[in-house]
């Protein structure tokens, strides 16, 4: 069911078996593996994620090569809905351990906000990741490209910048150095700073020794047309003409409501087994909040495992369903 102020009511009083913050793609997967394994989930989701940004799936076994993120996140809600997955848009605020279940407190809604709180036995952490994008003037200039041939994932779109002219967009200078793994997909890359930071002497020559333009001066904005990018003019007013680009200025991850929880943590990444399992036996965490690769098939397969541990969890400390009316009929016969 998908939730709403009109019948929050409906479910306050409901203790879930799991609660997934997070209705990305793993978040999804998790929740329809649950309900096919006949437990009870909601899904949490805050809106606009990292994936709903993607506007080409084109390593995604199975899909067209056009199928836009926000596409496959769709079909997964209504999966969800068929397999009677309640799904709420919400903001996660904080999580509390009582114990026995997590209580759950969510901002819904913009304006005249309520701040209901869900309850469950499990929680899985599935809230991800935003990337850092730079900041110009216009921000809509930026949002017409980012997606489409300026990119945020070098392992999900390097081919798509295979022998291009690629500028890399970096806010720090240990960023620089993704440049030395793009060289991988092509050689003919320009480093953009957009005047965040001083460039060490020593990056400043592996770049002269790598033949990489070292740009420094601020961008004013993105050159391009039909969300194809071909370029930037600088504050000063030159261009430079690309085929393609690459951001690499971090990310923000939405795991703040996690932070009073006892969890084993590797930076901004949670810790987990291999079935997604953190330090605290009934969190599990999924995708960009784990430590590993950043990937929706990842994702996707992590929901899948996380998923299969809470019902195996759930299974064996539940009492085995037996046939009575065999059993009867058998006591009767004995009788």
């Amino acid at each position: 069911m998908k939730l709403s102020k009109k019948n929050l009511s409906d479910r306050l009083d409901h203790v879930y078996d799991v609660i997934i913050v997070g209705g990305g793609a793993g978040g999804l997967s998790a929740a329809i593996y649950l309900q096919r394994y006949r437990l009870s989930c909601l899904v949490i989701e805050k809106g606009r994620g990292r994936s709903f940004w993607m506007q080409d799936l084109r390593n995604y076994l199975g899909l067209p090569p056009h199928t836009h993120g926000r596409t496959l996140l769709q079909q997964g809600q209504q999966h969800l809905q068929q397999l009677n997955g309640d799904y709420l848009l919400g903001y996660v605020e904080n999580v509390v351990d009582e114990g026995d279940t997590f209580a759950v407190r969510v901002k819904v809604g913009k304006q005249d906000s309520t701040y209901p709180v869900f309850r469950s036995k499990y929680l899985i952490a599935a809230s991800g990741i935003i990337d850092n994008l730079p900041q110009l003037e216009n921000m809509q200039n930026v949002f017409d490209y980012a997606g489409y041939n300026l990119h945020v994932c070098m392992i999900c779109d390097g081919y798509e910048m295979a022998d291009r002219r690629c500028g890399l967009f970096v806010g720090s200078n240990g960023a620089i150095n993704t440049a030395f793994v793009l060289n991988w997909f092509t050689p003919y890359i320009t480093v953009f700073t957009h005047g965040l930071f001083e460039v060490s002497d020593e990056m400043r020559q592996k770049l002269k020794e790598h033949g990489y333009p070292l740009v420094e001066t601020p961008i004013k904005q993105f050159i391009g047309h039909d969300h194809e990018m071909t370029g930037v003019e600088l504050m000063d007013g030159t261009s430079i003409p690309l085929e393609t680009g690459l951001i690499s200025m971090g990310s923000h991850y939405f795991n703040e409501y996690l932070k009073d929880l006892p969890l084993e943590w590797n930076g901004q990444n949670l810790v987990t087994d291999p079935m997604c399992r953190t330090s605290h036996p009934r969190v599990f965490a999924l995708g960009d909040l784990k430590v590993g690769i950043n990937q929706i098939s990842i994702a996707v397969a992590d929901g899948t495992l996380a998923a299969t541990q809470i019902w195996r969890d759930i299974r064996r400390a539940s009492p085995p369903r037996i046939w009575e009316e065999n059993l009867q009929s058998e006591s009767a016969l004995i009788g």
